[in-house]
């Protein structure tokens, strides 16, 4: 799994790699640099053809010479998402305005910004990439659909406890599906198929929940909202 580079090729590309981080950050403020159409073909594409935005990927390494996006706009959409997922799940379930911005702001921090962070550090942009990536599908099952489907997951009994086990089942291995097919187009990884493994974990713990009894759903609203469900 690990690069097969030599020392001075891994310096290189960090030293690349850090004056475009820099860069990256003034274009979040400049919203008519942003490739808007495509971020959203691309975003469409992984939850539909993952493969496909990895092939182009490759067609950017190609003719940017990097793997890492130099356009900000899926970072900035998708925060702009999950902050009106987040904000729709306060307006059912939350009691205060307060309580809502906290919400708010500790989902998109801690879902998805600080946990790409601590996947990726931030001079390796690309890393962070393929957790933006893997990401995006997640958010449409446990913040989109699961929230149509709330009231039903939230509910008692076996059938809400199966329902949502295995939404977060296919939410999580599709996610690492991802990161294995992110990091799998770099031609100097080995055993890339590491990244699958934690899928195995996902589906043999999955029906151990469903037969304690543990509904993922109820579990997640409590902890984020005071009201007892």
């Amino acid at each position: 799994m690990l690069p097969t580079v030599s020392k001075g090729r891994s310096q290189s590309s960090s030293s690349r790699a850090n004056p475009m981080f820099p860069q990256y950050l003034r274009r979040i403020v400049k919203w008519q640099q942003m490739d808007i159409e495509y971020t959203f073909w691309q975003m469409l594409h992984l939850c539909t053809s993952p493969k496909v935005v990895y092939q182009h990927t490759k067609y950017h390494k190609q003719t940017k010479n990097q793997w890492a996006r130099d356009d900000p706009a899926f970072v900035v959409i998708c925060s702009f998402l999950l902050t009106v997922a987040t904000l729709a799940y306060c307006a059912a379930y939350d009691h205060s305005a307060a309580h809502a911005v906290y919400v708010v702001i500790s989902v998109l921090l801690f879902h998805f910004l600080v946990t790409g962070v601590v996947l990726a550090t931030c001079c390796w942009l690309y890393a962070f990439d393929v957790h933006c990536n893997s990401f995006f599908p997640m958010f449409v099952l446990l913040y989109v659909i699961h929230y149509f489907l709330s009231p039903l997951l939230v509910a008692h009994g076996f059938i809400p406890i199966l329902l949502s086990n295995l939404l977060y089942m296919v939410a999580g291995s599709y996610y690492h599906y991802l990161n294995f097919l992110g990091y799998d187009v770099l031609p100097f990884l080995e055993r890339t198929t590491f990244f699958l493994y934690p899928i195995g974990a996902v589906i043999v713990l999955s029906p151990i929940l469903i037969l304690s009894g543990f509904n993922p759903s109820r579990y997640l609203m409590n902890m984020y909202f005071s009201q007892r469900l």
